[in-house]
């Protein structure tokens, strides 16, 4: 059977940036004020000095940003979180990241093997595609956004 990749959470990003880009987080942006949003907003804009009036459009996010912020999840979350409860549980890195042109900081989680040892406030990263979870049932491939650092620092 093949394997099917899923967003989880459709519309959040793509595999398949603008001009070859790769992989990008997409957000909306206000035609009357310019307000970017991540998570993306369809309805209307959110930002309350807007004027009004404007649409809303699809934009492809920054691919890299700094590192605003990190942690560790060093526990198994409660339901709804799907894991594999005889599973062994393996920590994983959360950072707030700054995005380059945008200048607003979303979260994710770092690719596998990055751990706060690794990172520091300015770590300049890059988003890139990841697997949240692997359902061997279905075939479905869960994948998600993940950071991972570029090498360079503030």
């Amino acid at each position: 059977m093949g394997r099917a990749r899923t967003p989880v959470v459709s519309g959040w990003f793509t595999e398949d940036g603008p001009d070859g880009g790769g992989f990008r987080l997409l957000g909306t942006r206000c035609s009357a004020c310019s307000a970017v949003f991540f998570p993306r907003e369809d309805a209307y804009c959110r930002n309350p000095h807007c004027p009004g009036g404007g649409e809303l459009a699809e934009v492809p996010l920054s691919p890299r940003g700094r590192v605003w912020s990190f942690t560790d999840g060093r526990y198994r979350p409660p339901a709804p979180y799907v894991c594999d409860p005889d599973a062994p549980w393996v920590p994983y890195t959360l950072v707030a990241v700054e995005l380059e042109a945008e200048g607003m900081v979303v979260l994710g989680q770092t690719v596998p093997g990055v751990t706060v040892a690794d990172l520091a406030v300015g770590t300049e990263v890059e988003v890139v595609g990841g697997v949240l979870n692997e359902d061997a049932d279905t075939g479905t491939v869960w994948t998600t956004w993940q950071f991972k650092p570029t090498g360079g620092t503030a």
